[in-house]
């Protein structure tokens, strides 16, 4: 199967320098990612890849992404900041699909959905790190089969 840890890294660390501003972009193995707090939204993928992905983002990553995108002050996850997460979520994932392409892999993606992330599934590439910044971190729980 195609690289994907890959495409996901530099998908998030361009959309978070080009919308963000955020240079200083990590990585790391996600073995102990968990928080109270949290934020889980999901992104389906369709087409050569089934699965879906779930960005996992503690309350104070997500308001500090907000406070940067709206030039506002946020001081609690509400519907405004669950919506604008989501759609980093979901560019993100449309700038992996462009990469994907390129390795011919036809995929498209659904709209996201807030969830944790169902822990029954069995995935040909299941893989889950995280990206650390200045303003927090974003674990990515990559969960993917190829289709048959």
């Amino acid at each position: 199967m195609t690289d994907l840890y890959g495409p996901f890294l530099e998908a998030t660390r361009n959309v978070f320098k080009l919308m963000l501003e955020l240079n200083d972009v990590s990585d790391h193995p996600a073995d102990s990612f968990s928080c109270d707090d949290e934020l889980d939204v999901s992104i389906g993928f369709i087409g050569d890849l089934k699965g879906e992905v779930i960005y996992r983002l503690p309350h104070e990553t997500s308001l500090g992404i907000v406070n940067i995108m709206s030039g506002m002050e946020f001081d609690a996850v509400d519907e405004f900041v669950t919506s604008a997460v989501s759609e980093i979520a979901n560019i993100i994932s449309g700038n992996v699909l462009t990469m994907l392409a390129g390795e011919d892999l036809t995929c498209d993606i659904l709209p996201p959905v807030l969830r944790k992330p169902d822990e029954s599934g069995e995935y040909t590439f299941h893989n889950a790190c995280c990206v650390t910044t200045s303003i927090g971190d974003v674990c990515l729980d990559i969960r993917l089969n190829q289709a048959e």
